[in-house]
């Protein structure tokens, strides 16, 4: 999942937010105030809010930091990470290789779950120390119960988790175990995929049960849950099957070597309707003086509005070739698919000793991901 709103960036690693996290963040808002309207009915409505409101946002920085586990352990294990994007269900550390081995799978999964717990245990400790007492009752004073929510959810965050189904972390640990004993990824993933489907199936029977019980929309949104571990575990297995069908190819038998390209004084509307509109391309090399200067892609000319197309020229879109992630002949076809899927992106140039060779799309992969099934190879 590709981040659509970019915040920044921590120890190198971008951190973005998808807009579904929008509507949770209004949601736990809204949840906390009322949760604290009725624990708390003598604070002032300024101060419920206020309160649901950084509970909110903090609870987002937990989730934060959790993903920050996961990517900078995979990068210390030698794994390119692309970025963090915050979404509705959480958070997702967009990591473009898979492990190359059962440890390091190991330590990425469990990092995440481990943070979240020390997090927790760091908020309630402190609100004890605050004054905070779990056998007198609910906390009194608003950072109290800011921080005894937070330690309470964290904990929750790092049990569920640890569900031992793939994608989950626990999933991820559950197939750490598997690989390392059987030394076998495919299987290791097939069973932790088989797992996540088992919950995915276990959430949704349970949140229809809930539902008609008179749980609303808390039910509905357990159905949810069930249906995105479905449907993630799935594409991981997938996504298996198509890095074992592209095992022996690599970039360079993919590849295009002849790529159109177009001038890059042309303007964006004389390229639409002269050159993108008539082929079906989605991907063009962008030249200038005879040399290759750049890319430009369908989704780069999203972002200019459609009445500066005739005054916009190409090279104040295009994507510098230096700019733009890029593979080199050797690089296995399966690494290809593996950058593709994670970050969203439909070709990547083919660069050996900084001369461009050729692009390789999504499209090259999927017709010869077509061709091996149609083979049964």
């Amino acid at each position: 999942m590709r981040a659509q709103i970019k915040l920044g960036r921590i120890f190198g690693i971008e951190i973005g937010l998808h807009y579904s996290w929008f509507v949770i963040a209004v949601l736990i808002t809204l949840s906390l105030a009322t949760h604290f309207r009725m624990t708390h009915p003598e604070w002032t409505g300024a101060v419920v809010w206020l309160s649901a409101a950084l509970t909110g946002l903090l609870f987002f920085g937990g989730l934060l930091l959790h993903e920050l586990a996961h990517a900078l352990t995979a990068r210390a294990r030698d794994l390119p990470v692309a970025g963090i994007t915050l979404f509705a269900l959480g958070g997702v550390s967009l990591i473009e290789r898979e492990s190359q081995d059962a440890k390091s799978e190991f330590l990425i999964g469990i990092v995440g779950p481990l943070t979240s717990a020390l997090v927790g245990a760091g908020c309630l400790g402190i609100a004890y120390t605050l004054g905070w007492d779990l056998q007198a009752g609910p906390a009194t004073t608003p950072v109290e119960a800011v921080l005894v929510w937070l330690g309470y959810i964290n904990f929750a965050l790092a049990v569920f988790n640890m569900i031992p189904g793939f994608p989950m972390d626990g999933g991820r640990v559950l197939r750490s175990i598997v690989w390392g004993v059987t030394g076998d990824l495919a299987s290791a993933t097939r069973i932790a995929a088989r797992g996540g489907q088992v919950v995915g199936f276990l959430f949704i029977f349970y949140g229809l049960m809930q539902f008609f019980r008179g749980a609303g929309v808390g039910g509905l949104w357990l159905v949810f849950i069930g249906w995105f571990l479905i449907s993630a575990a799935g594409s991981s297995v997938g996504r298996l099957r198509a890095r074992d069908m592209l095992r022996d190819l690599r970039a360079g038998d993919l590849m295009t070597r002849e790529c159109a390209t177009v001038e890059s004084r042309t303007s964006v509307a004389d390229f639409v309707f002269g050159s993108l509109m008539r082929t079906g391309r989605r991907c063009f090399l962008v030249s200038d003086d005879g040399g290759v200067s750049g890319l430009v892609t369908l989704g780069d000319l999203k972002a200019i509005p459609r009445e500066e197309w005739e005054r916009t020229p190409l090279e104040r879109v295009m994507r510098p070739l230096s700019d733009v992630r890029s593979v080199s002949p050797e690089t296995p076809a399966s690494e290809v698919f593996e950058t593709m899927t994670s970050q969203d992106v439909h070709q990547l140039p083919v660069v050996d000793q900084g001369r461009l060779q050729g692009v390789v799309s999504r499209g090259d992969l999927m017709r010869a991901l077509q061709t091996r099934s149609e083979l049964g190879a």
